[in-house]
């Protein structure tokens, strides 16, 4: 009965493909034309709105990662501490706005309206949800700069920075503000006459020309001052710009951490330059000459030194890993300089001859929050004042959350040139290769904008996740990016004009 049955039912299911060929070939062809139709539909919603796999929802807190579209960790590490630059991003919203009125086709071809796009995005200014972005864009947008950056070869997060800083630079240069002819109504305004200039007696700086107020908030002046040593000659004081303050890390004593402060002094700290021409010391010796006889220059050696002359806005801060060994093979510096999330530049800063304002030195005030199962030389620390020097913390102490390096505050009252941390971007390698991450602050919360978040994000390519001011303490920053705090004695206008 089974065998029969199963034979009675093969020729019934068999019965019409046995007694009809083309019947099974028409429908065979139905069923072709209904999958090229649909692949044609999957391709096409794979064209226009992407794999449906990748569009997930950011989670709360984060913010978007970035596609690694081959070797390119070191753009998206500096995109991500930019965006963590409010002062930065205000700066390129001003300054794009003079594109406006230009098509959106022809706006995309700036620099500056590309870099905006990607930076309050990676903000959380804008309203997208997608977990990771393509900064594709910004590369196109650079080669038509004459940058040529390749995705696939391994690049320096610090010298993309000085590309964009100076293609910002050369798109202002190139686009000044105009007036339109057929603006009549600006055009019969009577011209805008600045405030009277009063010069000074005891030697006055150069007047800082119109242009200098509309750079980048990360453009910056140094000073250099150069004094005879013979006949204490001070030679005219000697202007540099900067966008970024590139620090050589100093040999460390033994048994000794080494600081931010270490590497802001030996930066600053004053240097010999032999055979010099000193004019002064030419004219004394020729007036010592009778009858007015000829003499040669007189060469002596200088004390030169640098000083902080403007401080930026947004500074950044590079840390030179790069050494030589003796055979002149590249060979990077591991070893972690200490930094703090606050950063007082008071002492560093250049005061004009015979300012009445004395030069403070930064004091800090631990929290006042108390710990039970602290002990009493943590709690001494923390209920007292303490002078903070620039990154003088020890690691040990960054793994408790009531450390007084971490619960700071400054007052505000004492420092003048004071600056918060943003964002860190480590490298993680040699010099041949290696990886960049960031270290970045949470964008603001809504309902409070303008205080910045005390929350801390780790930011590798397309990876987001949170961290703590720890972890940021601990981590061996390549680059730092600082944002200065607007104090009260700022405010009521402690520095003066020619000082700023």
């Amino acid at each position: 009965m089974l065998s029969g049955s199963t034979r009675v039912s093969e020729g019934r299911v068999g019965g019409p493909f046995r007694r009809g060929p083309g019947v099974r070939c028409k429908m065979m062809k139905n069923w072709g034309m209904i999958g090229g139709i649909a692949a044609a539909l999957a391709a096409g919603i794979y064209v226009l709105w992407g794999p449906i796999t990748d569009r997930k929802k950011r989670k709360k807190g984060l913010v978007p990662g970035l596609l690694n579209l081959g070797n390119t960790c070191f753009m998206n590490s500096l995109l991500q501490s930019l965006s963590a630059c409010p002062s930065f991003i205000h700066w390129l919203e001003e300054f794009t706005s003079q594109y406006q009125l230009e098509q959106k086709d022809t706006a995309h071809q700036y620099l500056s309206v590309t870099l905006l796009q990607l930076l309050k995005a990676l903000s959380n200014h804008e309203a997208a949800e997608e977990e990771v972005l393509d900064a594709s864009p910004l590369l196109d947008v650079l080669r038509t700069y004459r940058w040529q950056i390749s995705s696939f070869e391994e690049q320096d997060a610090h010298e993309l920075f000085h590309v964009l800083t100076s293609s910002l630079e050369d798109e202002k240069d190139h686009h000044p503000h105009v007036t339109h002819l057929f603006d009549v109504s600006v055009l019969e305004l009577p011209p805008s006459t600045d405030g009277q200039i009063h010069c000074r007696t005891q030697g006055a700086l150069n007047p800082i020309p119109r242009q200098w107020k509309t750079q980048h908030p990360f453009h910056g002046r140094l000073t250099s001052n150069m004094v005879c040593k013979h006949c204490q000659h001070q030679s005219p004081m000697r202007y540099d710009t900067f966008d970024s303050l590139s620090l050589s890390i100093p040999s460390a004593s033994w048994g000794r951490a080494m600081t931010l402060d270490n590497c802001l002094q030996h930066f600053i700290s004053s240097e010999s330059v032999k055979d010099v021409v000193c004019e002064n010391c030419t004219k004394l010796q020729a007036q010592e000459r009778p009858n007015g006889q000829l003499v040669e220059d007189q060469k002596t050696t200088f004390v030169k030194q640098l000083k902080l002359g403007k401080l930026p806005q947004c500074l950044c801060i590079h840390l030179q890993r790069l050494s030589w060994s003796n055979q002149g093979s590249p060979l990077k510096r591991n070893e972690h300089v200490q930094f703090t999330e606050f950063l007082a530049l008071d002492k560093y800063k250049y005061r004009l001859n015979g300012n009445v304002h004395r030069q403070r030195q930064c004091v800090t005030q631990s929290g006042t929050r108390a710990t039970t199962d602290a002990s009493a030389a943590s709690e001494g620390l923390q209920n007292s004042k303490v002078q903070l020097l620039n990154g003088t913390c020890s690691t040990s102490l960054l793994s408790s959350p009531s450390s007084p390096c971490i619960n700071t505050r400054f007052s505000s009252a004492e420092c003048t040139y004071l600056f918060r941390l943003m964002a860190v971007i480590v490298h993680h390698g040699d010099m041949h290769s290696g990886h960049f991450v960031t270290y970045r602050r949470s964008p603001p919360a809504a309902r409070t904008p303008k205080y910045p978040s005390q929350q801390w994000l780790w930011v590798s390519d397309d990876s987001v996740r949170r961290a703590n001011i720890q972890e940021v303490l601990s981590s061996n920053a390549y680059l730092l990016f600082y944002e200065r705090v607007r104090s009260k004695s700022h405010n009521h206008g402690r520095e003066t004009p020619a000082e700023e």
